[in-house]
């Protein structure tokens, strides 16, 4: 908090890697996730009752007057609806419920009128106009300043949402109105959640994860726990436990029986339509369904909380953190992981419910793996890639909000607290609401009388809250004996689980037509195709797209063989891509200051050294080399002998650059980018090819940064001269690059401060990941080789983003003609197996690129000589610390 505050503030965001505050607008966009900031010191305001918790009174006061002083809520800019909510409204009232708390205590806050609730009130009315549908489903965007029809809103042609967007609001919104007297915002978060409840799908009683604001119907008819639905079914219940309608737990219960049924496969949890159940949607899972072991603690159904939640751990424990998708023989689909708390949610309230010890020992896992991998000079740094240990400069404010307040919950004793945890309940973004408001300001009708309800015949709701038996009778080893089967469940099993469509495969008719023998040429089975709903749509660049419309199928049954084709295709795009695609690499950096911390994305070469196969990697100092683009004989080789040399792309052959160097002594070669402003946060992933020769006598390791990556080495270099790289398949553990010395390594304490030991960290097992092959952040690993006239390259990229079909209802995947060495399309982050090293599979691949202005440390970031001097102090105030305290 303290480094956010020095390095960003009053910017919503840190840049943990650069030192420096993200400014929406001033840094290249990143779509829909720049939504939640709003220039309204985003990270401050969702980080204030965190510090309450963590008994940081004193710092909590200041933050408050700062938010009053200096925060403007009327902002030009249109936010997310959702994300304002949840962050920045839900940030408000949990400082305004811990600042009376404090203030009826005597002590703190003495002087506080209610000033963060008055605020609070204001972004409240700021958030109507997105109300202002025919349904009651709120907009997806507002403009904090001009709503969202009016001429200047720039926002307000949405047509659909996300269930969650819509139905995460009642907390928030009815806590608003409970504080303030002022019913309106209980009563538009209520109809919104009505709205939903009404077009659930009857048959199943799911719904579906986008929803059209305007006509109520189902957009993406898929249904799960994880991303775009899971806090809806989080708020039915918490609206229950805080408002006590009966109402909502009773929707809950409905939904519950629904996702137990459908849903739920031990210990998967797998998207499914809504309107055929029993037909699996998709085949990975999404991070953000961590949070559903909690919710299920929260209802009191433990067993299967305790299973999925030892399947994510040991998920966890192949690749030190959670990817942001994994498919369900658990290969890595996504490889992003921004610093989401969900799991650590889920582990502090299986531990609150059992008691087990075994809790405490994950969570000093994810501690000591945020400070072993994600900790950097200027806070913590989301991971780019989970498999090459890479970092991306981000810092979401919920890394504050919810995992610092979730893991200090987990290891603090009763004594710890200032207040009774057990009187707030828990928003979606961990804010504390009082429970008393259930009593308060009660002006909307309790029960919704119009609605009927299914009566559920199913035993498990005996266990709904409040809970009134004992979880574990007599049986201390009840959590252990479920979890016991589960924990080789990734690294020796590699169970694939059978989908209900394989199941009656296996014993139903064969499907028409597989996709090993589709030909486009073929009319028969061009017929075949239009009667499972499958069109072909000709690209202007001769290839050839294949979309499915469940609709036109001739049947039920047709839809589905359309499905099962679809998956297939896709499955064997990724084959054939598989042998000609390569990982992204690293560069860490590890002389001082660094020490290994700062690790960026490297683009590979299809030549040289293959540093998959060499573990130890090339490490060595770097030296520029002269002239620059390295296109003729190197004039410095004295400069260049035994060291890692720097070149910029551009005028020959990368091969030529490669051999041109290895010539004057190098040990290595990086190759940076000259497109000014390039980065791998937005350009997918770059990989190197040779020049059409044999380039066998090419034995150097060679790898390719983009722009922005490379100049923190150029700027590195300019402070300190002397910078030493690594250059590796993906990042080392300290312990490894230091080979035994002794470095700092700042652990987190059960006070969640920043302590320095001098222990020496030891590689374990668990914290090696096999080497996944799949390129991060749906990159796309086209091969791309210099021209000698002009640095152009000419790619052999395959096809344009297959989208996996996700749903029976639309569905998509290219399909390559002409040559059969150019990679065709890939199912959305298909990886290798978990248990075969070395297996590769491409990731959706993401061909834009966006502009970014050069990051320069010496004018935009605070001088390197003062974060040392911010790094030495802490490392002496906590020399005496007991170093395996945590």
């Amino acid at each position: 908090f303290c480094s956010q505050q020095e390095h960003a503030y009053p910017a919503d965001e840190l840049m943990p890697l650069t030192c420096r505050g993200r400014v929406r607008g001033q840094e290249p966009s990143r779509g829909d996730v720049d939504d939640a900031l709003g220039k309204f010191s985003l990270t401050l305001i969702d980080t204030l009752d965190t510090l309450v918790v963590l008994n940081k009174t004193k710092e909590f006061e200041e933050a408050v007057k700062k938010v009053i002083k200096d925060v403007n809520l009327d902002n030009d800019i249109v936010v997310s609806v959702f994300e304002t909510n949840i962050r920045v409204l839900g940030g408000l009232l949990g400082g305004h419920s811990v600042a009376i708390m404090l203030k009826e205590k005597g002590e703190f806050m003495q002087w506080y009128n209610g000033e963060l609730l008055h605020m609070a009130k204001e972004l409240g009315y700021k958030l109507l106009p997105a109300f202002n549908t025919t349904s009651g489903l709120p907009y997806p965007r507002v403009n904090l300043k001009f709503g969202v029809r009016h001429p200047e809103a720039r926002t307000g042609t949405e047509t659909d949402t996300c269930t969650a967007c819509a139905g995460t609001l009642i907390l928030e919104f009815a806590a608003l109105s409970r504080f303030t007297g002022t019913s309106i915002f209980e009563e538009y978060a209520r109809k919104a959640l009505d709205f939903i409840w009404e077009k659930r799908q009857r048959s199943s009683n799911l719904v579906g994860v986008t929803i059209n604001i305007h006509t109520g119907d189902w957009v993406r008819k898929d249904s799960g726990v994880g991303a775009g639905i899971d806090s809806y079914y989080e708020y039915l219940l918490k609206a229950y436990v805080l408002l006590g309608d009966d109402s909502f737990l009773e929707r809950f219960n409905t939904h519950y029986d629904a996702i137990m049924r459908y849903i739920s496969q031990p210990p998967l949890l797998l998207d499914v339509h809504i309107h055929k159940p029993m037909l699996n949607a998709r085949t990975w899972m999404d991070s953000l369904l961590a949070f559903f072991p909690g919710l299920q603690v929260l209802k009191g159904d433990i067993r299967p909380a305790i299973e999925t939640h030892e399947m994510l751990y040991q998920v966890i424990k192949k690749h030190n953190f959670l990817p942001e998708a994994f498919t369900t023989d658990f290969r890595v689909h996504w490889a992003q992981h921004p610093l989401r708390p969900e799991f650590a949610e889920s582990t502090y309230f299986l531990y609150k419910a059992t008691g087990d010890p075994y809790y405490l020992e994950v969570g000093k896992t994810l501690i000591e793996n945020l400070n072993k991998y994600a900790r950097v000079p200027c806070g913590f740094a989301a991971m780019k890639d989970v498999r090459t240990g890479s970092h991306e400069d981000r810092m979401d404010s919920f890394f504050l909000a919810e995992m610092f307040k979730y893991l200090y919950l987990l290891f603090a004793d009763k004594e710890d607290m200032i207040f009774d945890i057990e009187d707030y309940i828990f928003t979606t973004e961990a804010h504390l609401l009082p429970l008393w408001l259930s009593t308060t300001n009660q002006t909307i009708s309790k029960k919704n009388t119009s609605t009927e309800y299914t009566e559920l015949d199913d035993s498990n709701f005996d266990w709904t809250c409040p809970n009134t038996q004992i979880l574990f009778p007599n049986d201390p080893m009840f959590a252990q004996s479920i979890r016991e089967p589960l924990k080789n469940v990734v690294d020796k099993s590699c169970p694939r689980g059978i989908s209900r469509a394989e199941e009656s495969l296996g014993s139903g008719p064969k499907p028409p037509l597989r996709a090993r023998d589709f030909m486009a040429s073929n009319p028969e089975h061009l017929e075949i195709l239009k009667k499972m709903g499958v069109s072909l749509i000709h690209l202007k660049d001769g290839r050839v797209q294949l979309v499915q419309h469940a609709v036109q199928a001739a049947s039920s049954l047709d839809a589905e063989d359309g499905l099962r084709f679809m998956q297939e295709m896709i499955e064997l795009s990724s084959q054939q891509q598989k042998e000609q695609q390569l990982p992204p690499r690293a560069v860490q950096i590890v002389s001082h200051p660094f020490f290994g911390r700062v690790v960026l994305t490297a683009g590979p070469a299809q030549f040289g050294m293959d540093l998959s196969k060499h573990k130890a990697g090339t490490r060595g100092f770097v030296a520029t080399i002269k002239p620059y683009n390295g296109c003729s004989e190197i004039t410095n080789p004295e400069a260049v002998k035994e060291k890692i040399a720097l070149m910029q792309r551009g005028q020959c052959m990368f091969a030529e650059k490669a051999r041109n160097i290895q010539k004057a002594g190098a040990i290595g070669g990086i190759v940076i980018d000259d497109n000014e402003g390039s980065s791998s946060d937005t350009a997918p992933l770059f990989q190197m090819a040779g020049d059409g020769k044999n380039t066998d006598d090419i034995t150097i390791p060679m790898l390719f940064l983009f722009n922005k990556e490379g100049n923190i080495i150029l700027d590195a270099i300019r402070e300190y001269e002397a910078v030493e790289v690594l250059l590796s398949d993906k990042a080392k553990d300290r312990a490894t690059i230091f080979k035994g010395k002794m470095i700092p390594n700042y652990i987190i304490d059960s006070n969640l401060e920043m302590e320095n030991t001098d222990q020496k960290s030891s590689e374990n097992d668990s914290h090696k990941p096999n080497s996944e092959e799949a390129p991060s952040e749906s990159q796309d690993a086209g091969a791309v080789s210099e021209e000698p006239e002009g640095g152009g390259e000419s790619s052999a990229v395959g096809d344009p983003d297959p989208l996996s079909p996700a749903s029976t209802d639309s569905a998509s995947a290219p399909v390559a003609d002409g040559d059969p060495h150019v990679p065709g399309s890939a199912e959305a982050g298909a990886a290798e197996p978990a248990c075969t090293p070395g297996d590769s599979q491409p990731q959706e691949q993401n061909t834009q690129t966006e502009s970014s202005s050069q990051a320069h440390w010496d004018s935009k970031v605070q001088p390197m000589e003062s974060i040392l001097a911010d790094w030495n102090e802490d490392i002496e105030a906590f020399e005496m610390m007991e170093k395996d305290e945590l």
